[in-house]
């Protein structure tokens, strides 16, 4: 098919339905979302704020956690608003090029979000079998270049799927039965062959995904078999108790995602649509919503720094744990 016909028969923009067979619950189903994305934004950023202005704080764990806030805070902002305009006032309408900007900005920063998981176990399999290297191993820089490289690769991998996108024809018309613009949703709007689209994007999945979850799964191999080895038990409790937060957001993210990932690909109709719609949005919202709370309550430093400055006192730290 020539450029020219294709480009006839691409849509000035798109209409996203929302969640399908609920139109009329919409009002209601936005209620617990627009809660959620409060609490993402002013935790995330609560969490920001408090690591960055707060030296007891300046250490690889809490560098990484301020990273993971800010790809939450920034993912779910990507989504929701639009979202919430569908729900409350029936804006519907997103433009093409717009459309494929969320999508590319929705897979980056998911993309990105695993990657931090997998630096935040590293960082914690670092901390408890070398300790007395832990400083010297992960200075400022290699936490920075390891940031920096894991935003590369959510570009890199991304970036194709706005031109796999883009190439194709789009007769069926411009509806899309979801609350945002993902991959596999858009392209099969499309009256052309999205095969291609398909199986880039489970290679994306596969090169991002499961090589994080391989990761993640070596370093906790290595975090048991060093506390195994530890002769105390209350070492064994401290050790183990600095990973709570971690495995807790690690459940969190990608539970919802694993589900999403599945039921779109080989669920076909033994899912509900609109339970496939709203497991996507959360797998977008609750790791936002959650982390903060999460951290905020099993994280003693943080837990102590939350509770002071809301009782406006001087944030002074006890031990570190």
């Amino acid at each position: 098919m020539s450029g020219a016909n294709i480009s006839s028969m691409t849509p000035g923009f798109f209409i996203l339905n929302g969640v399908p067979g609920l139109e009329t619950a919409h009002i209601w189903i936005s209620l617990p979302f627009c809660f959620m994305y409060i609490i993402a934004v002013v935790g995330n950023c609560g969490l920001i704020y408090l690591i960055g202005h707060e030296e007891a704080l300046h250490h690889p764990m809490y560098y990484f956690l301020a990273l993971l806030s800010f790809t939450d805070v920034t993912l779910c902002t990507t989504t929701v608003p639009n979202m919430l305009c569908i729900f409350w006032f029936n804006l519907k309408e997103i433009d093409f090029n717009g459309c494929l900007a969320q999508m590319f900005f929705v897979h980056t920063l998911t993309g990105m979000e695993s990657g931090v998981l997998m630096l935040m176990a590293l960082d914690r399999s670092v901390a408890i079998c070398y300790p007395l290297r832990y400083a010297t191993i992960l200075t400022s820089a290699v936490i920075a270049k390891a940031g920096l490289a894991t935003l590369l690769r959510g570009v890199m991998l991304i970036f194709p799927f706005t031109f796999l996108t883009k190439r194709l024809p789009y007769c069926r018309g411009n509806f899309i039965p979801h609350t945002y613009c993902d991959h596999m949703s858009v392209a099969k709007v499309s009256c052309g062959n999205f095969r291609v689209n398909a199986i880039y994007g489970l290679m994306v999945a596969l090169l991002i995904g499961v090589f994080d979850m391989c990761c993640i799964a070596v370093s906790y191999t290595m975090i048991l078999r060093a506390v195994v080895s530890l002769s105390s038990t209350d070492a064994h409790h401290k050790a183990f108790s600095t990973c709570t937060s971690h495995i807790c957001a690690i459940v969190i993210t990608y539970v919802p995602a694993l589900f999403t990932f599945f039921t779109h690909r080989f669920g076909g109709h033994s899912v509900p649509h609109h339970i496939h719609i709203i497991v996507a949005n959360l797998y977008l919202l609750l790791p936002p919503t959650m982390n903060p709370i999460v951290y905020g309550i099993k994280t003693k430093l943080i837990h102590e720094g939350v509770i002071k400055f809301l009782l406006g006192e001087k944030v002074v730290f006890t031990q570190d744990t």
